[in-house]
C-alpha cells in the first residue's frame, strides 16, 4: 500500500499560522474531520469576489461548495447546478467546463467506464 503524506499550511484573520500534517493511511474522512475543525476554528479560504454572470464561474461555484473533497460527475454538477441557480445548462457545457478546469489544473480528471469522474484539487499530496 502507497503511504500518503498530506500538508495544511493555513492563516486565519488574526494572523496565526496552522501547519498540519497527515501521513499514512488519508481517508475522505480524516480529511472532512480536518474541515470540520477548520470550521470550528473559523478559518475559511480566502474567498475571491466571484462574478457569477458567467456559465463558467456558476460551474465552478457548485464544484468547490459542493465537491471541496471527493470524487463527482457531470451529471452531479448538472443537478446541483439547476437546484443552485434554478436556470437549465446543458450536460454538454458542464462537461466542456470541467474539461477546462482539468486541463488548466484545477481539478483531476479520470476514465471510469462510460464517464468521467472528476476530483477537485486542493490538497498536494506526495506519495513515498
Amino acid at each position: 500500500m502507497v503511504k500518503k503524506r498530506i500538508r495544511i499550511d493555513m492563516e486565519d484573520s488574526d494572523g496565526a499560522r496552522y501547519d498540519i500534517k497527515i501521513e499514512g493511511n488519508v481517508t475522505r474522512e480524516k480529511i472532512l474531520k480536518i474541515f470540520e475543525m477548520m470550521d470550528l476554528m473559523n478559518i475559511e479560504e480566502e474567498q475571491e469576489a466571484t462574478n457569477m454572470d458567467s456559465v463558467g464561474s456558476k460551474i465552478w461555484h457548485v464544484v468547490d461548495k459542493f465537491f471541496p473533497v471527493g470524487e463527482f460527475t457531470s451529471t452531479k454538477i448538472l443537478e446541483k447546478y439547476e437546484d443552485e441557480f434554478n436556470e437549465p445548462v446543458k450536460l454538454s457545457v458542464i462537461s466542456t467546463y470541467l474539461s477546462r478546469f482539468s486541463s488548466k489544473g484545477r481539478i483531476d480528471r479520470v476514465r471510469t467506464g462510460r464517464e468521467w469522474t472528476y476530483q477537485t484539487i486542493k490538497i498536494s499530496q506526495k506519495q513515498r
